[in-house]
C-alpha cells in the first residue's frame, strides 16, 4: 500500500508537469493505485487501535472521539475528492482544459500529512509500541548536539538546493528545442 501510495503522489505530479499522452497514462496509474492507498491506510487505521490498548484509548474515549474525528473524514474526504477528480481528467485533458490537474497530487499531500498525523499521535510517546520510549531512544546531549550542529548546516542547504530545483524546473516538462 506505501508503494500505492507514491505511485499515487508520482503520478499526481506527472499530471501536472506534463501532457498529452503521458499525462494520460499517469492519470491512469493514478486511478490504479488510489484504492490501493486507500485500503492501506484503512488498514493501518483499523490495526493499529488493535495493536495497543493504549492506543485504542487515546483515539476511543470521551471527549477524544469527537475531537479527533476530523482527520479520518479529512482524510475519506480527500480519497473522493480524488477519485472524482481521477474520473474526469481524461476527458478534461483530452479537450485541452488543465482545470483540476492539481488536485490529484494536492489531495494526496494532504492525505499523506492526515496519515502521519494520526500515525504519530497514535504512536507517541513510543518509538516501538509498549516496548521503547521516547527518552529511552535518545543517545547523550553531546551527541545531540553535534547532530544539531550538522543539521543547522546542511538543512539551509537542502532547503537552497529544493528552491533552485523547483525555480529551474518550474512549469511544464516539453520536449526539448534548440
Amino acid at each position: 500500500a506505501l508503494v500505492a501510495a507514491y505511485c499515487l503522489l508520482g503520478a499526481g505530479w506527472l499530471i501536472i508537469k506534463t501532457e498529452g499522452p503521458l499525462q494520460l497514462k499517469a492519470v491512469q496509474w493514478a486511478r490504479g493505485s488510489l484504492w490501493f492507498t486507500a485500503a492501506g491506510i484503512a488498514a493501518i487505521s483499523l490495526a493499529t487501535p488493535m495493536v495497543s490498548a493504549a492506543i485504542f484509548a487515546k483515539w476511543f474515549s470521551f471527549p477524544n472521539i469527537f475531537l479527533l474525528s476530523p482527520i479520518p473524514l479529512a482524510t475519506l474526504t480527500l480519497l473522493l475528492i480524488i477519485g472524482r477528480s481521477l474520473r474526469r481528467l481524461p476527458e478534461r485533458l483530452s479537450q485541452g482544459n488543465e482545470y483540476g490537474a492539481w488536485v490529484p497530487f494536492g489531495g494526496t499531500v494532504g492525505v499523506f500529512l492526515l496519515a502521519f498525523y494520526g500515525l504519530a499521535y497514535s504512536l507517541f510517546p513510543w518509538l516501538v509500541i509498549d516496548r521503547v520510549h521516547l527518552w529511552q531512544g535518545t543517545i547523550s546531549p553531546e551527541s545531540m548536539g553535534v547532530i544539531l550542529a550538522g543539521a543547522l548546516v546542511v538543512l539551509p542547504m537542502i532547503i537552497g538546493y529544493t528552491v533552485f530545483a523547483y525555480r529551474v524546473f518550474w512549469g511544464k516538462s516539453t520536449a526539448l528545442k534548440y
